[in-house]
């Protein structure tokens, strides 16, 4: 991490009330290799044990019920459901299972999805991971994690001007879709769609869908 980022934890972490048991672990990420690494160096944590692993986010929730961890570590950007997704059923079905989000990409929009979905904290992959084991432990004890850098970033950027149809519609215009191929998918007429389209132009301050769907990526709102 450069000198002069930011930390991601501000304060030490004390452990002055050592757990009986491990902090059981579950961790989601679909990158095989970076998945193995987590998992190893969690594990040569002496009060921590990752007692599953799953490379898809539709994978998460029975994962968490069967192996009834205390924190589910999770990636945003997996197969079959998102991160967040994902965060927001296991608060619905596994609420004694704390949610810690661990990404690639430090987006204001994502931080926000974040919390809304109920989870605990929201860390980047660019500290070591002694800062994030200290992390999983401050989330078991109640506390909110969250890199301070994007907080301030979240802060200053607003919430999403998008509304959830103009989002989805957004989402459906990926990889060349036409209109009629939206309104199939979203069950609209092509009318409604192409007015979907042109106010997420307009709230987006793009030219056009391609752009605005990549505006709206980039900043995490969808």
């Amino acid at each position: 991490m450069p000198s002069d980022a930011c930390p991601l934890y501000p304060f030490p972490v004390t452990d002055e009330t050592p757990r009986a048991h491990p902090v059981r672990v579950l961790l989601a990420e679909d990158q095989g290799m970076m998945r193995g690494a987590l998992a190893l160096l969690l594990g040569m944590e002496d009060d921590i044990e990752v007692v599953a692993q799953v490379s898809a986010g539709d994978e998460i929730v029975a994962a968490a019920l069967t192996h009834r961890p205390d924190i589910a570590l999770l990636d945003i950007e997996l197969p079959g459901l998102s991160g967040l997704d994902a965060a927001a059923e296991l608060r619905e079905r596994a609420p004694g299972c704390r949610v810690l989000i661990l990404t690639t990409f430090g987006r204001p929009g994502y931080l926000r999805r974040a919390m809304e979905a109920g989870a605990a904290g929201f860390l980047v992959k660019d500290g070591p991971v002694e800062e994030l084991a200290g992390a999983i432990r401050r989330v078991l004890g109640g506390e909110t994690v969250v890199d301070p850098a994007l907080a301030a970033a979240a802060l200053s950027a607003g919430p999403s001007p998008l509304t959830a149809r103009e989002c989805d519609v957004l989402r459906a215009s990926a990889d060349g879709a036409t209109v009629a191929d939206i309104a199939g998918a979203l069950h609209l007429s092509e009318s409604t769609v192409r007015n979907y389209l042109s106010a997420a132009i307009g709230k987006t301050g793009t030219r056009n869908r391609a752009e605005a769907l990549r505006a709206a990526r980039g900043q995490g709102w969808l």
